[in-house]
């Protein structure tokens, strides 16, 4: 099957890869467009990481409507999964997706990271 990428990254990885309807994004961190990352609490971050996805979808003809799965990995979970868990029902519809919510240390000092997978309807 063709594999289409969309996006580009500093890292040796393809941001969203859509390989026949499948869309899978890559873990996403809250870099704005620029290159630079935001700063402050969980809830800033995942807006940004949030807005991340969304625009990758956009590229591979897709929405948040479309996402299936996703997974999320917060340094402190304890801290942070009320705060991170709110925007992200804010910002994905019904029905949500299915999700993965774990802790662990990132690469990079950030509060989130999230991946996603997504199915569109076909050509």
């Amino acid at each position: 099957m063709k594999k289409q990428g969309y996006g580009s990254a500093s890292a040796p990885l393809t941001p969203a890869l859509r390989v026949g309807n499948t869309i899978f994004i890559s873990g996403q961190v809250p870099k704005r467009p620029d290159g630079s990352l935001v700063e402050g609490d969980v809830t800033a971050q995942t807006e940004q990481v949030l807005d991340n996805i969304e625009a990758l979808l956009a590229e591979a003809g897709a929405t948040m409507a479309d996402v299936v799965k996703t997974l999320v990995i917060l340094p402190d979970v304890k801290r942070d999964f009320s705060a991170m868990n709110a925007v992200y029902s804010r910002r994905f519809p019904d029905p949500k997706p299915s999700r993965t919510t774990m802790g662990a240390e990132l690469a990079i000092d950030v509060t989130v990271e999230i991946e996603a997978m997504a199915i569109v309807e076909g050509d």
